[in-house]
Parts: structure tokens; sequence; C-alpha cells
């Protein structure tokens, strides 16, 4: 599979990825600047992902409503053009409780980009939904990658650079979809904001969407978190965020595919859940030796970037409704771990000790396990085919799911 070999709308919003991913890993290592410099504690300080994480989550049940009226690229444009806002106005804050509520802003602006994005991809790509989900989770990789990397360069130099960054960044992805992106040829039928919640009807699509929440919860707690006990410069915790992202990338590209291929979707993630849970383990029992937590996030780089693509594929094949939908519902149910998982982290550290969040977190990523383990009579037929098929259960809305997908591959 050649990457690069792509529709130039999906090299467009790739690159946009790229961009909007690397705003979650570039404000991790200056997460720990912020606290001292604003006599913020790590609860408090956490809040930055809280509040990015639970307004994205809500945000997500408008998404599809949003995209499906004003269209995939006026949607994306939109989303771009508030996260442009958000960085900024954080970056010019002088309290804790203003960057949080800016972080809000941005989550805002972070979802109707992300929802729209994957279906944007997965309609366009020339490939099969397989290939176009590895390239959307390789965008993600390098975005998530550069982050970190990026934001302790910038966060040497001040708290406040990567902030600015990401809107230089976005304002430059915003160019690149503004010229590259076509308008669609017609538009879909519009979407109730009722649709998200008709399809956690469906068992599996319910069951991976909880799975995800209380991975989300370990995922984040690693991210969140582990700045504070590995208490190093801003550029230290970049650069091994940097290989945790690096890690991410590889296994979401070149194993998942290999371990979805010898042991079926499912299966593989089960897999990479477990192997996750255990690394989490480690660093809740050596959670006072620095080389554990910096080796325990690299690896989990590894079982992260599995799970990222075998569960984006499953979602999109999961329930017979259209592809924004089902990402809008499977993202606002998953994102509430998010939202949790940084604050809970914080105030358990604080009250009980570093390696309390860790062991949480395990118990939470392995209820995971338990819960897709439990689903998997409801999807069966994940691996029965790489494509999505025309779901006769819901004609209404595959039909103007192929008018998306018909319309976005001609305009590309």
């Amino acid at each position: 599979m050649n990457l690069l070999r792509q529709p130039k709308a999906v090299l467009a919003v790739a690159f946009a990825c790229v961009i909007a991913f690397m705003g979650i890993g570039l404000v991790d290592p200056i997460l720990k600047p912020i606290a001292d410099s604003l006599g913020a504690t790590p609860s408090q300080t956490s809040l930055l992902f809280t509040s990015y994480m639970a307004v994205m989550g809500l945000a997500m049940l408008i998404t599809s409503a949003v995209s499906s009226r004003l269209g995939v690229k006026p949607t994306l444009l939109l989303g771009l053009a508030v996260i442009i806002a958000g960085a900024g106005l954080a970056g010019l804050s002088d309290s804790i409780r203003a960057i949080v509520g800016y972080r809000a802003l941005w989550g805002l602006g972070n979802a109707l980009f992300v929802a729209t994005a994957l279906a944007a991809i997965v309609s366009a790509s020339s490939g099969s939904v397989r290939d176009a989900i590895i390239f959307y989770e390789a965008a993600l990789g390098v975005g998530i990658a550069a982050g970190p990397l990026i934001g302790g360069v910038l966060g040497s130099i001040s708290w406040r650079g990567p902030f600015f960054g990401v809107s230089v960044l976005m304002a430059l992805a915003f160019l690149v979809t503004l010229l590259l992106l076509p308008n669609a040829a017609a538009r879909p039928r519009p979407s109730s904001l009722r649709d998200p919640f008709r399809a956690l009807r469906h068992p599996g699509l319910l069951g991976v969407a909880l799975t995800a929440l209380f991975y989300n919860f370990g995922f984040f707690t690693l991210l969140a978190y582990t700045p504070f006990p590995l208490d190093m410069s801003a550029q230290q915790v970049g650069l091994v965020f940097f290989g945790w992202g690096a890690m991410l990338a590889f296994a979401s590209v070149f194993l998942a595919p290999r371990l979805q291929g010898g042991f079926g979707t499912i299966r593989s993630i089960l897999i990479a859940l477990t192997g996750f849970a255990l690394v989490l383990a480690m660093m809740a029992i050596w959670t006072d030796h620095k080389p554990v937590l910096v080796a325990g996030v690299v690896v989990a780089g590894l079982f992260l970037g599995i799970n990222n693509t075998l569960v984006t594929e499953t979602v999109m094949k999961a329930a017979p409704v259209e592809r924004g939908v089902a990402s809008a519902a499977y993202s606002f149910v998953r994102f509430s771990g998010g939202a949790v998982a940084p604050w809970l982290a914080g105030y358990l550290g604080e009250t009980f000790g570093d390696h309390v969040p860790y062991w949480v977190g395990t118990a939470a990523v392995m209820l995971g396990v338990l819960v897709l383990a439990a689903s998997r009579r409801h999807l069966g037929h994940i691996d029965e085919s790489h494509t999505i098929p025309a779901a006769s259960a819901a004609p209404a809305q595959d039909g103007a799911a192929e008018t998306r997908d018909t319309s976005m591959a001609r305009a590309a």
C-alpha cells in the first residue's frame, strides 16, 4: 500500500490531521512548567485535558448534524478556525482558569474537525476502508509524534510558545484545506441530533464505544499524569513522548495490519489492550524509577497504535449507519473517559501517591477488555470484508452516505 497514492482531497485533509493531532502532544511537555509558573496543582493543570476532552465529547453529538448541513469542507474550516482562536487565546492568558476555558473552546473546534476528517478520508480514499483508516491513523501518529517534540522546543522558551505554535500551524492547515480540498458536488441528507443515540442502540457499536471509554481512561492517565512523576525539563518530556508517538505511528501502519491478518480484528484489539494494561501495571509498580516510566511510555505507543487503527476500523463497520454518525456516536462515548481521567489521575496522585493513578488506569483498561470480550458475538462480521457494505437495515441513511461518498470521490 502506497500511503501517498491518494486523491489530493485525502492528502489535504490528512495534512490538516497531522497539524490537528500535534495539538494533543504539543501541550504535554509544558504541563509541569504551567503548574510551576501559575502556582497550580497537578489536578488543576490536568483540567487542560479534561475541559478539552469533555467539550470535544459533547460536541461530537452535533458534528454529523453540522457537517450534513454545512458540507464537509465548511465544517472542517470552521473547526480549524475555532482551534486557531482557542489556542491563541490560551497563549495570551495569565491564569489556569482562563487556559482551561480556552482549551474547552479548542476542544469544540477539534470535534468539528476530527469527526468530519475521518469520514472525509474514508469517503474520498482511492483504496479500501482499511487502507483509508490506516492512512488516517498514520496522519494521527505523525502528528502525535511531532507534537511533543515541537512542544518541548517551544516550551523550553516559554510555556506560551506551544499555544501560539498551534495557532500558526493550524492557520497553515486552514489554508491547505481551503485551497486543496474541493467542495462536494452534492449535499447529503441532513442528519438529526438523535442519530448518534440511535446508532448506539446497535450492541456492537455500543460495546466498542464503551471499550474505548475505558481504554481512553488509561491512555489519558499515561498522557496527562506521567510528566509530573517524570519531573524533567520540557525538552526531555518532549523527547520521551516523541518516542511514544513514533512507536504509535509505526504500530498503526505496520503492526496493526499484520496482527489483524494473523489473529483477526477483535482478538488483536484484546491482545493490544491487555499489553497496554500490563505496561500501566509496570509503571504503577516502579513509579519511582524514571527509566521504567520512560520505557513504559515508549512501549505503550506500540499497543496504542495497534488499538487505535483496529478500533477505528471496527467502528466504521460495527453498525449499519452513516460513517459520520458512527464516528460521532463512538467519539461521544469514548471521550468521556478522556475527560475524567486527567483530573482524577492528578487528584489521586496528590492524595494517595504517584502509584495510584496507574493502578486505576490498569483496572480501567482491563474493564475495557472484559466489555469487548462480552461484545464479540455482535462483531463477528468485522473480518468478513474490508469494505463497508450497503446496509439494507438503514436504506435512507445509507443512501445519503452513498451520495456523499460518490460526490467526494468525483470532486477529488
